[in-house]
Order: structure tokens, then sequence, then C-alpha cells
């Protein structure tokens, strides 16, 4: 980075809130959420734009309640044409004030780190809308604009009078076809779109990078890798681990380091169905825990090997206790949580003898970093940016050999050696993704870009 870019005055960044505004949040919220506290943390000013239903009018206190509320009204088919109708002259939001004349002290404490909030109604869909009828990217403008938007997902929206860059995590809905439910032809279009006209492209691995290039036919220079970084809050990483083990042991009666651990959303890349079909032929002692919302609802996975969802309350202990345990075979049982808050996430991180992820494909592979930092040690496949994350820290498998995923199950249950090897290499590992190396790379994007 040179010292020129360093003492220019920092461009202000308007972040997209698609993903940030889903209540159970995903692995593009996480990266929104820690793009905002590392590009703050480099002096720049953050806005973040939101897409959400709210009631249009000019009182404060009102605009304020409407985004807070989560029942917020559908748009009607009228509204829909009407906004059709006026989108190709672009569509303004409006910034959210924050008074703090409404309580929402756990609300505001979720919200990523920010300097502005806008809102434009229905943005997002309306965006889908537009370009299924022109096209075309749909324009979007506020007061006093930033210099870069960096859009966190494939969206089919720009900023006016802004470099736009965008961060595409991963090609999956055109390399595994069969694993997503996309409109693979609409996300082919939108893609190609971004990758002829976008001021940058952004990525999170070589892997993803690669398929860009590759499937694309996008210019290297034009493509830059940033990786991402597991930014945990301090709070929950910092708890002390005899506080950890008993809330683990008193909520879901699971012992330290007695238990293998699946989390991340139930779809087939995450290849679910492998992992408790080589659970079950491994016949080790410690139960597996799957905690992860059923996204793909016609998924077979989990259906055909009998085992029963729960859906746990977030803020309700009892529920979250009382998971249900479906006993699969005599020598084995498998715990299924449907959703966990972050904290109580973490800690079935910590305390679990290693975390199972051998997906089928990944641009990133979140949780696989996300458990090491955590040292804990991780079984993950060779397939995608799995192997280039976890390089020597984690033992890597075929995904798709069951008993190969079988073999590293019950060689991290009967080795101890082997286990605390994996989980030394693991957090060094980590390292490499940390919030400070992640950083360095934003800040070498945004010189490049501007």
């Amino acid at each position: 980075m040179s010292q020129d870019f360093l003492r220019m005055p920092k461009p202000r960044v308007m972040i997209d809130g698609y993903n940030l505004a889903m209540e159970k949040g995903t692995g593009i919220a996480t990266y929104a959420r820690n793009l905002s506290v590392q590009l703050t943390q480099l002096g720049h000013k953050v806005d973040l734009l939101y897409g959400l239903r709210t009631l249009a009018g000019k009182n404060d206190l009102l605009a304020e309640v409407g985004f807070f509320d989560p029942s917020r009204r559908p748009t009607t088919a009228p509204e829909v044409l009407r906004r059709l109708a006026t989108s190709p002259f672009g569509v303004r939001a409006k910034q959210v004030p924050i008074t703090g004349k409404i309580i929402a002290t756990n609300l505001k404490e979720n919200l990523p780190t920010h300097d502005r909030i806008y809102n434009a109604s229905d943005l997002f869909g309306l965006s889908y809308s537009h370009f299924r009828t022109y096209g075309r990217f749909l324009t979007t403008s506020y007061e006093t604009t930033a210099d870069v938007a960096h859009w966190t997902y494939p969206l089919p929206v720009k900023l006016k009078n802004a470099a736009n860059i965008y961060t595409i995590h991963d090609l999956v809905p055109l390399r595994l076809p069969y694993t997503t439910l996309d409109n693979k032809k609409e996300f082919f279009r939108i893609v190609k779109r971004i990758c002829d006209h976008a001021d940058h492209i952004v990525t999170v691995s070589e892997v993803s990078k690669r398929d860009i290039i590759e499937l694309m036919g996008v210019d290297a220079s034009r493509v830059t890798n940033t990786y991402q970084a597991a930014s945990l809050p301090a709070h929950i990483v910092g708890r002390d681990e005899d506080e950890v083990i008993n809330d683990v042991e008193s909520l879901f009666s699971l012992e330290h380091k007695k238990y293998f651990l699946f989390f991340g959303a139930i779809e087939p890349k995450k290849n679910v169905g492998r992992i408790v079909e080589a659970y079950l032929a491994s016949h080790v002692k410690e139960p597996l825990v799957i905690v992860g919302q059923m996204v793909w609802k016609n998924s077979s996975d989990l259906r055909l090997l009998g085992i029963k969802s729960h859906n746990s309350s977030a803020g309700d202990a009892n529920q979250v206790a009382d998971a249900t345990i479906t006993t699969i075979s005599r020598a084995s049982s498998i715990v299924r949580l449907e959703y966990l808050p972050l904290g109580m996430l973490t800690s079935l991180i910590r305390c679990a003898r290693a975390v199972v992820f051998p997906s089928l494909y990944e641009g990133f592979g979140l949780p696989v970093l996300e458990a090491m930092q955590l040292r804990t040690a991780v079984i993950t496949g060779s397939e995608g940016a799995n192997p280039e994350i976890a390089g020597d820290g984690a033992y890597i498998v075929d995904p798709y050999n069951v008993a190969a995923i079988t073999r590293a199950i019950r060689e991290l249950a009967n080795d101890d050696h082997l286990l605390h090897h994996y989980e030394e290499l693991g957090s060094e590992r980590a390292k490499l993704f940390s919030p400070e190396k992640y950083s360095e790379r934003l800040a070498n994007l945004y010189e490049k870009v501007l």
C-alpha cells in the first residue's frame, strides 16, 4: 500500500443490508459485518443500505419504528407495478434516523459498525423485478452518496455516482447446479453483467477467483481475492473455559470434547447425508451434533435417515435443553438443533471433539476457519476452497468417500495425540486469516479500485 494512498482522505463506503436483514443470519451476513468493522478501523465512514418494506412517511419517529418493526407490511401487487413503472428513473433511499427514542437495545447492538443507515423500500426485491423486466441493473441513490458501493452479494443494483464493486463468493450454482435452487439462467445473467460492467470484482478464495476468470471470461486484473476473517466478538471468545464447559453440559447434556459437531445450512452441498452415514459406520460412542436450518426443504439427506428436527428458540434455554436426541442405532446417537444464537453456537464449537465439515464445494468455508480459530480440530473436504483455507491445519478427506470420512471420525475419536495435533496446527493456520491481515488486503483493494 502506497504512502500517498495512506495520506488521502478515506472514501465513504456503502455496504448493502441484503443478508444483514435476515433474522437468523447467513455466512454472507457475517462477511458484511466483518467488512464494516475492518473498514471502520481503516478510517472509512460506512453507510448501510437496506431494502426493508417499511411504511413511507416524513415522520422521523415512525421511520425509526418501521426500521426495527419485524411485522413489516407486505408489498401489494399494485405497488410492485407502480414501482416497476418508475424504476427506470432510479430508486432513492432515505436515511433512517436512529434517535434513541425507541427501546431497541438488542437490535441496535446487532447492527454492523456504521456511520449512517439508509433504506429504500423493497429495494432488492424490486431490483430483481426490474432486471427481469428491463434487462439492466436498478439504479439507487441517496443524499451525499458514498464514494464506493461494496455489494456483498451479486445483486442487480448499482449506486449512482459511486464506484460499484461486487463480492462474488462462489459460482456454486454454475459449478454444482444440482446443489442449489437458484434460477441458474438469471444467476448467470446477473453475474455476467457484473463481470462485464462492475468497477471491480471481489472474491474470497483463489478457487473462486479461478472459477470467475475461467467460467465468466474475466481478466484476472479485474478480480481481487481478499479472503475473509473469522472475527468473533471478544466477549464471546474470551469467556472462561470452565463456564463454557458448564453451559454446554447443562444446556445440551454434552460432555467436553466428547461429541462431534456439524454446523451450517443443511443443503446438498454441505454433504450432511454422507456425514451421517459415515458417523453411523464409525461406531464411535461420542454423539454427533447437527446444528443448522434445512434450507432445501425437499432434501432427503436427513429425512431418509429418520432424523427428527427440533425447532429451538433463540431466547428460550429450556427449549434448547430439550433438544430432540434421536437414537439411530444402539451404538450411536445424533442431536439435531435447528438454530442457535452465536454465543451458544460458539460454546458448542469450543467444546466439540472435532467439527465435521467435508462439504462438496465452498467459496471459502467459514465454519472451517471459525473452528480452527477456536482451537477445535476439523475434518474437511478436498474440494472447493476447503483445503485452501485449512492447509495442513485440518484432517482432509475426499467428501464423496464415506469410508474416508468414517476413518477420520474414528481416528479422531480414538487418538488424542492426533486430535491435539490438528488443534495446534489449526489454531496456527487460522492466524493467516486474522482481522489484521484481512484489513491489509482490504486497504490494498480500495487503493486499486480508487
